[in-house]
């Protein structure tokens, strides 16, 4: 009987994560050096849709469908398989159409066929989810993970209607990508990252409360959030406050998520110390993320944060990179679905390297944009930085071969429960 390969599809995955970084290199380079042939903003286009729909929703609903494997029969997660195979064909022929059209007829096409894919999988998702016991802490976080990716499509249809008619009503625009964007980063990948760690965290009635309360805080205040994003148009007062409201319900949210995790990082603190590492490293960045929300709706602060590109990248690439995309390596490490040998290892650190320094540079150049200073040789630092990360990507391709272990975090928790 065959099975559902799911160390093959985290390693195709990874090439994936490769084509964006050197898409983002490509965009630098073109930045400081000549390449007519190519536009620039059709290379950001590409670089950004298909790192949504080809790196971080294929990544998250190959990990998502793993999380079933001791739940459903195994027989039954192959339908899956077709979905991947479509659902990264029609990604790299976005890819492909956004690099040689913009947006045009052939990439619209391939985007509305992209949505429709991931109503596909939401769909046989959802209904699996219905047949497992509500004691899996995980569940409730994806069937919000999954409302909220339909949710988002509105954005993109939007957007597609208005590039078609080539009629570009400025707030309108804005507002559909923003949407877009809320319900991608705050709605589906949020949503899915936590039913993720969720899913590998031993039941227990302390942490069952917290995760219910956590999980009420994160989907009420999902909606009123969105208009952190809109801070820059005249709220009525009653919408601005239910923002704010919004702001610290999500801030309450992690902090119950922090207590009904506190226990996992023992779990894991006689493995490999970049594990610890790696999770402290985003348990931070998830805190730094929430209070950066908070303090924007200080009109000043909003001011700010949307008023200076390199800010808005910096946030984006925080959220993108080191929470979302950090976070579904570390499962994958954490369950031997990606080889942990040195090799692997140290590449792995090249590529937080690089994304460190790639902030670090952003953040300084939005600081300084802010007194109207220039960094010097800003765009070769980037550039710089993006080499680093491509390296340290090949690396974890080139050394991520052998077949893969037994799955670490369940094998925790399962002493963790024999312990109990």
């Amino acid at each position: 009987m065959r099975f559902l390969n799911f160390e093959r599809w985290i390693k195709i995955s990874l090439y994936s994560l490769l084509v964006i970084a050197l898409l983002g290199l490509l965009m630098r380079y073109k930045i400081l050096f000549e390449l007519p042939f190519l536009d620039q903003k059709n290379i950001q286009h590409a670089h950004s849709h298909f790192a949504f729909a080809g790196w971080v929703s294929q990544f998250i609903m190959i990990l998502m469908v793993y999380t079933l494997k001791s739940k459903i029969p195994l027989e039954s997660l192959l339908k899956y398989e077709k979905i991947f195979i479509v659902n990264l064909v029609v990604a790299y022929l976005m890819l492909i159409s956004f690099l040689y059209q913009g947006y045009g007829l052939f990439s619209i096409s391939l985007s509305t066929l992209s949505i429709l894919v991931s109503y596909w999988f939401a769909y046989w998702f959802y209904r699996d989810l219905k047949i497992i016991p509500d004691s899996f802490y995980g569940k409730n976080w994806f069937k919000a993970a999954l409302l909220f990716l339909v949710a988002s499509s509105v954005g993109t249809f939007c957007l597609a209607y208005m590039m078609a008619t080539k009629n570009l009503p400025q707030d309108f625009y804005l507002g559909s990508i923003y949407f877009y964007l809320h319900f991608q980063y705050n709605g589906w990948f949020w949503f899915a990252i936590v039913g993720l760690f969720m899913s590998i965290i031993s039941e227990n009635i302390t942490i069952q409360t917290f995760n219910q309360k956590a999980f009420r805080l994160f989907f009420w205040s999902c909606i009123p959030a969105y208009f952190l994003s809109m801070l820059w148009i005249d709220l009525p007062i009653y919408l601005y406050g239910i923002t704010v409201l919004g702001a610290l319900a999500q801030v309450w949210g992690w902090w119950y998520i922090s207590k009904a995790g506190a226990g996992f990082i023992k779990n894991i603190s006689h493995e490999k110390i970049f594990l610890v590492q790696a999770f402290q490293v985003i348990y931070l960045c998830i805190w730094v993320k929430l209070i950066l929300q908070l303090a924007s709706v200080i009109p000043a602060m909003s001011q700010i944060a949307f008023g200076f590109r390199p800010i808005v990248v910096a946030y984006l690439h925080l959220v993108l990179l080191i929470i979302t995309s950090g976070f579904l390596l570390f499962f994958a490490f954490c369950n031997n679905l990606i080889k942990r040998n040195k090799a692997t290892l140290f590449f792995l650190g090249i590529f937080g390297i690089g994304i460190f320094l790639n902030e670090i540079i952003l953040g300084t150049q939005g600081i300084l944009s802010v007194k109207y200073i220039l960094l010097p040789y800003v765009n070769h630092l980037l550039f710089s930085a993006t080499i680093i990360i491509v390296l340290g990507i090949s690396g974890m391709v080139i050394f991520n071969r052998k077949k893969t272990k037994k799955a670490l975090l369940y094998d925790c928790n399962h002493k963790q429960n024999s312990k109990d």
